[in-house]
């Protein structure tokens, strides 16, 4: 696993030259996993449109409100590449230099897979894999040499895994590809989505997907973006698939996971689902071997679609949800 800490100190011998005693030494402790994101303070792109409406709401003289959104609005967020923007790369370099300028690490998603969300909420994605492998190299170029950490494909490979995304190997050839395309800066922490904790529970197949997909050459894999896991579930879930994967590093989306999630099933678990909260804010100061850092992958307040209800547009901002997840 590209750069994902430390591995076993080798047992040294405590035999001295003259000592007579024949008891075996006390085995090592093996040493903590290092955190390679230790110290990183994640950059906030503000303004956005959770600061805009806490302006707004702080114009009506709605400070109450105008505070809990603008908590929102002020924490590091990924910010999102889909390859619906036609100037991503000018995008993505304005955002490292902006971030450069903090003393900040940017955090993205990537977000272009052919056959993205299997035709539901999210659906689109590159056209084919000639312009998802130009795009991804696009992009990278333009974060060639930036410390940034990415966030890759959201539910790509667990979709893969779960057979709605076409012939799989398909898929993993392209996550590979870009895996290899952001590796190739020095300064990039890559972290290969792997779902979530309540979604692929045969952890063997999960782990032969993102192998398939190149996690040798990211940092570790991503949990529970978008979604509600809690991050105690979304830890253990994380550490049992580092055991499969021989110690890979993760980080977890903790941006509405505050309550947990919905207990209905269905859309309505993870679509815009009523009762749920914003949950701990980004930090690399996980207390928890293997997870390097908590994020706010999606941020909240965006929608997850229609969810057959007329709810706004899959990344639209979705004002009364923010305000119920903030607790207003």
């Amino acid at each position: 696993m590209r750069r994902a800490g430390a591995g076993l100190l080798a047992a040294g011998l405590l035999a001295l030259a003259g000592c007579t005693s024949s008891s075996p030494p006390p085995p090592e402790e093996p040493p903590a996993p290092v955190n390679p994101l230790a110290g990183v303070s994640f950059f906030a792109s503000v303004p956005n449109v959770a600061t805009r409406q806490a302006d707004d709401y702080a114009a009506e003289g709605r400070d109450e409100d105008a505070a809990a959104i603008r908590h929102i609005g002020e924490q590091p967020t990924t910010v999102w590449f889909t390859g619906v923007d036609p100037d991503a790369a000018t995008r993505a370099r304005t955002l490292v230099a902006d971030a450069a300028k903090a003393g900040r690490m940017p955090v993205i998603t990537v977000y272009n897979i052919p056959g993205r969300d299997c035709g539901s909420y999210s659906a689109g994605g590159a056209g084919d894999a000639d312009e998802y492998r130009a795009w991804t190299d696009s992009l990278a170029a333009a974060l060639a040499g930036a410390p940034v950490l990415i966030v890759l494909e959201p539910d790509a490979v667990a979709q893969a895994v779960d057979g709605c995304a076409g012939p799989p190997a398909e898929r993993y050839a392209l996550l590979a590809h870009a895996v290899a395309a952001f590796a190739a800066n020095a300064q990039a922490r890559i972290y290969l989505d792997a779902g979530n904790s309540s979604w692929i529970t045969d952890l063997e197949r999960l782990a032969d997907g993102l192998r398939a997909s190149g996690i040798a050459q990211a940092d570790g894999f991503a949990l529970n973006v978008s979604n509600f896991e809690t991050t105690a579930a979304s830890a253990a879930y994380g550490t049992r698939l580092s055991g499969v994967l021989g110690g890979a590093h993760f980080v977890v989306d903790t941006s509405r996971n505050g309550n947990g999630p919905n207990p209905v099933s269905g859309v309505a678990r993870w679509c815009n689902p009523p009762g749920r909260a914003i949950g701990a804010d980004p930090t690399t100061d996980t207390g928890v071997p293997l997870l390097d850092a908590l994020l706010w992958v999606k941020r909240p307040g965006e929608s997850d679609g229609e969810c057959d209800r007329g709810d706004p547009a899959a990344g639209a901002w979705y004002e009364e949800y923010a305000l119920a997840l903030a607790g207003r």
